[in-house]
């Protein structure tokens, strides 16, 4: 276990990782393979929805929105070229100009990672992959989603009040400032997702261009996830 958690934090090669451990390549490669499951059954069982809380506001600029939500953000990691070329092909993300793999990340108001789709292939638009994800069907009926502007459709996709994003500046006209307000405070109550992303990819498996095969992405992003929850519950209950 010590070994496959050295290997998601620093992300070494075989060679280096059985050279630290007195061990053969092989050896390695049978270690990982064996705990990363249970690991990543591990992060499965730290994930669960937001329960509404009684008395709990939030600023009256987004009194509209709902009490209770989870704010919805994906990231992306470079892989290494498949030697096929049409899977090459749709692995290209002409955002990061690399081949790269993209996870969903759901995160509750503290931070806590709520959970992660499956890994997808880079190019994946992140409303297509909301929709994949069945997350949105599994849901509490009175938790509410909050993303970017990524997300424009996911009001269309939950019941009226229970979805929200920032507000776009209307085409030829200035911003208001009630818009700018508004999209203000949004992004101070967003921004807890984008600190969840960063605690995922302060392990080098999650950040390091991914050498292994592409079908264990989604294996090593929840072995984490569940790694980052339960520091996180260790440090708010210090």
């Amino acid at each position: 276990m010590l070994l496959t958690l050295v290997w998601v934090q620093l992300y070494p090669t075989d060679v280096v990782l059985g050279y630290f451990f007195g061990i053969v390549e092989s050896s390695v490669r049978r270690t990982l393979a064996r705990f990363l499951p249970v690991l990543e059954a591990a992060g499965r069982a730290t994930f669960r929805w937001p329960n509404r809380k009684q008395g709990r506001s939030l600023p009256d600029i987004l009194e509209d929105c709902p009490e209770v939500a989870v704010i919805i953000d994906s990231f992306e990691q470079q892989v290494q070229r498949p030697k096929d070329k049409e899977k090459a092909k749709a692995h290209y993300s002409g955002k990061k100009k690399q081949i790269t793999r993209k996870v969903q990340v759901c995160a509750d108001w503290e931070g806590y990672i709520c959970h992660l789709s499956e890994s997808v292939p880079g190019p994946t638009s992140d409303i297509t992959l909301l929709k994949q994800s069945g997350v949105l069907d599994d849901l509490p009926d009175d938790v509410g989603t909050w993303g970017d502007l990524a997300y424009q459709g996911m009001k269309d996709l939950r019941p009226a009040g229970l979805a929200a994003h920032p507000r776009r500046k209307p085409r030829g006209k200035p911003r208001s400032e009630e818009d700018k307000a508004y999209n203000k405070a949004f992004a101070q109550h967003r921004i807890v997702v984008e600190h969840g992303i960063g605690r995922l990819r302060h392990f080098k498996a999650l950040q390091e261009r991914f050498r292994h095969e592409l079908d264990n992405h989604t294996t090593i992003a929840i072995a984490v996830a569940g790694i980052v929850n339960r520091r996180h519950l260790w440090r708010t209950a210090a």
